[in-house]
């Protein structure tokens, strides 16, 4: 997932961002529940574990400082080997090959020097103005906000999800999943040896990037022994996931926070496990300007 998004398109007021979200606030119907909260978890996660081909669009919205970006990218994914190709609407493209290029992505900017660069998807670059990586691409960290994991310190938020009925979304039923978790704040946390900034989100289940803003960090940046961070103590105050009954995979995730939206994603055209040629994940491929 966590889906990548390369550059900000526009910059909204976060009061204009809330107004325009309360019209997809789900409303859980009356009739008895026709799934279990533990089925449609289980469901979702095995579906996203059997993802062997992926097409999609994804529509993001993604809190940075204290504007809202927006973007919206095409995405191709391979699994066993992971393969991904991602195109954004202003014409950017990246393609990353599991065991080529040296691990580096291939990026065409769409901007000058109109040339394709080769890029680390966990360096700085590719981190600019984005919570995700490349590599989350497709619903790399949708299922991570279920898992639970010896490291973490608190596997409260994992297990605060609950399925409260269905919703309307892209003109059919979705299920819905929401985790309701007041007690989410930031917490002083003081850096064991060999601490990285992603040992740090993983031991508190609250994503790199809010680790990174809060504390003023650079991506890739070592954490001194004994430094205190002020970390969130899980990903999100309410979380939503609206699930298709068809697929159960996620047609939807939003999250927010203290502050109010911090992201949002939505999946549309979704076609799993239709098999994509090989060829579609060439520099070489028509249409692409690598």
């Amino acid at each position: 997932m966590r889906p990548f998004v390369t550059g900000s398109v526009f910059h909204f007021r976060l009061a204009a961002a809330a107004g325009a979200l309360a019209a997809v606030t789900v409303a859980a119907t009356s009739p008895p529940p026709a799934i279990t909260t533990e089925q449609l978890t289980t469901r979702m996660s095995t579906a996203i574990e059997g993802l062997k081909y992926l097409r999609c669009v994804v529509k993001a919205q993604e809190r940075i400082g204290g504007s809202i970006n927006q973007a919206r990218s095409v995405m191709k994914l391979t699994y066993k080997p992971l393969r991904i190709y991602i195109k954004n609407q202003k014409g950017v493209e990246v393609l990353w090959l599991q065991g080529q290029n040296d691990g580096d992505a291939w990026v065409y900017p769409a901007s000058f020097p109109y040339v394709t660069l080769s890029l680390d998807p966990n360096g700085k670059l590719m981190r600019s103005n984005q919570h995700h990586t490349a590599l989350q691409a497709g619903f790399g960290t949708i299922s991570d906000l279920l898992r639970t994991t010896g490291l973490r310190q608190d596997n409260s938020y994992s297990r605060s999800f609950r399925y409260v009925g269905d919703t309307t979304l892209q003109g059919r039923t979705a299920h819905v999943l929401r985790s309701d978790f007041p007690q989410f704040r930031y917490v002083s946390y003081k850096a064991g040896k060999n601490e990285t900034i992603e040992t740090v989100a993983e031991r508190f289940g609250c994503g790199a990037y809010r680790v990174v803003e809060r504390n003023n960090l650079s991506i890739g940046e070592k954490i001194p022994e004994g430094k205190v961070l002020q970390v969130p103590n899980a990903y999100g105050r309410r979380t939503v996931l609206c699930v298709d009954p068809k697929t159960y995979l996620p047609m939807l995730v939003q999250v927010n926070d203290d502050k109010g939206l911090f992201e949002r994603f939505e999946f549309q055209d979704v076609v799993p496990n239709q098999p994509i040629p090989l060829e579609e994940f060439s520099k070489d491929y028509k249409g692409y300007k690598f």
